[in-house]
C-alpha cells in the first residue's frame, strides 16, 4: 500500500502575534512545519508528502522542507486555500491515483510523534477507512443554549448561557491529527462537501467530519499528548519545553 501525507501549513500566525505564517514560526530553532514533516518521515510509514502553504510561499516552504536531510521522502509544496478544508482539497488534487492511504496532518501539531503516525496508518490499512486519534476528555463538558425564558444578560454584566445537557465524558474524545483515510473515501467526502470549503463558518474543521456527513463510520485510536495544537503563545512555550525534553 502507498501512503501519502498532506501537511496543511497555510494558516496565519495572527493569534501567535506573528507577522509570518504559523507554519514558519520558530520552535526550538526549527519552523513548525519542519518539525511536523520530520516526524511524518521518521514514522517510516509515509511514502510521499504534499505540503499546502500560503500562496506565494511555495518556494520558501520547499526550501525548508524539501531540502532537509531528515525528510527523506518526495516533497511537493502547493498553494493552500482560504480555509483548512480548501487547503486539504488543494493537496488532494496532487495525490497520485495509485495512493491507497492518505494521512492529513496539521503543521500546527508539530510534535505528533512517529508512533502516532504509524498507529493511524496501520488502523486504515487493517480495514478502517477513516481513523482519527483522540484523547479522553478529562474535564466535565456542558452543552449550552440561549436562555429559553428570553432573559438576556445585562449589558454591563457577564454573558449568561443555559445548560441543557451534561454529556458523559467517558464517551467523549478530544480529536487530533494526523487523521487517516482510504484515498477513495477521502476524495468522495471532499467532493460531496466542496460547497462548504470557501467560507470559514461553513467549512469542516476536520476531514473526519466530511466523512461523517457521507454517513460512513469513523474510528478512533489512542492519541498522544505531544500532538497538542499550537494556537497561542502559551502553547508555543509548552511545546518548547517538550522539545527540550526530547533533546
Amino acid at each position: 500500500m502507498t501512503t501519502l501525507a498532506i501537511l496543511t501549513a497555510a494558516g496565519s500566525g495572527t493569534r501567535l502575534g506573528r507577522d509570518l505564517p504559523k507554519a514558519l514560526v520558530d520552535l526550538g530553532g526549527l519552523p513548525l512545519v519542519l518539525h511536523a514533516a520530520r516526524r511524518l518521515a521518521a514514522s517510516g510509514t509515509v511514502d510521499a508528502l504534499v505540503v499546502t502553504c500560503p500562496p506565494g510561499l511555495t518556494d520558501a516552504v520547499q526550501d525548508v522542507v524539501g531540502r532537509d536531510d531528515l525528510v527523506d521522502l518526495p516533497v511537493r509544496v502547493v498553494d493552500g486555500g482560504t480555509t483548512r478544508q480548501a487547503s486539504v482539497a488543494a493537496g488532494l488534487r496532487h495525490v497520485p491515483a495509485d495512493t491507497t492511504v492518505v494521512l492529513v496532518h496539521d503543521a500546527a501539531r508539530p510534535l505528533a510523534p512517529p508512533a502516532l503516525v504509524r498507529r493511524v496508518a496501520d488502523a486504515v490499512r487493517t480495514g478502517h477507512p477513516a481513523v482519527v486519534p483522540g484523547l479522553p476528555m478529562v474535564d466535565t463538558v456542558k452543552r449550552v443554549a440561549p436562555d429559553a425564558d428570553g432573559d438576556p444578560s445585562p449589558a454591563d454584566g457577564p454573558r449568561v448561557e443555559r445548560v441543557v445537557e451534561t454529556p458523559d465524558r467517558a464517551l467523549l474524545r478530544v480529536v487530533q491529527t494526523p487523521q487517516g483515510f482510504d484515498r477513495d473515501v477521502l476524495v468522495r467526502a471532499h467532493a460531496a462537501g466542496a460547497g462548504r470549503a470557501a467560507a470559514e463558518h461553513l467549512a469542516a474543521s476536520d476531514d473526519a467530519g466530511l466523512v461523517e456527513a457521507l454517513g460512513l463510520p469513523v474510528h478512533v485510536v489512542a492519541g498522544d499528548e505531544h500532538a497538542m495544537k499550537i494556537t497561542t503563545e502559551r502553547d508555543l512555550v509548552v511545546a518548547g519545553l517538550l522539545v527540550e525534553e526530547e533533546s
